[in-house]
């Protein structure tokens, strides 16, 4: 019972920085937002018992994926417009995005769940999925990796600024 409020108060706590993210205006806002429903999900998994994901929650995505957004902004020195207009599109991207959450939910709760048995190494099915994730899942993993490496180094170029100065 006390294990339900928990998750319940996290998950809020989740989305509540989910919802963050996409109701501000601000880049740099919406990058804080996002790191902390990124740390939300990393104290989930502790919850739930599953350090390594909780550590490569926090460590991939709440800091190195927010420090390199947070340092794409620094190099791009893009003012902040207060002036933005509202977007005639908000509409329809509020429906899609409420049926993709309907269809999501119903996905999770109608699938049918395994569960594990009593006397069941629960440490199986990690043995399972690092093996695929380091055998099977190297090669993308580093085509992602180096996607990203090109993304930033393209960023710093194009938003440098020309010294014409002798």
């Amino acid at each position: 019972m006390i294990e339900s409020v928990l998750l319940g108060t996290l998950a809020g706590i989740v989305l509540t920085g989910a919802f963050g993210v996409v109701a501000t205006r601000s880049v740099v806002y919406a990058t804080i937002f996002l790191l902390f429903t990124l740390v939300g999900v990393s104290v989930i998994f502790l919850v739930l018992l599953t350090e390594f994901l909780a550590l490569v929650q926090l460590l991939i995505h709440g800091g190195a994926i927010s420090i390199v957004l947070l340092f794409a902004i620094m190099l791009t020195r893009a003012p902040e417009q207060s002036h933005v207009e509202d977007n005639p599109q908000r509409p329809l991207a509020a429906v899609a995005a409420a049926a993709m959450f309907g269809l999501l939910a119903v996905a999770a709760l109608f699938t049918p769940w395994k569960e594990l048995e009593s006397g069941a190494d629960p440490g199986e099915g990690f043995i399972t999925l690092s093996e695929s994730l380091f055998s099977n899942f190297v090669v993308p993993f580093e085509i992602a990796s180096l996607v990203l490496l090109v993304a930033m180094v393209g960023t710093v170029i194009l938003t440098r600024t020309r010294n014409t100065e002798p």
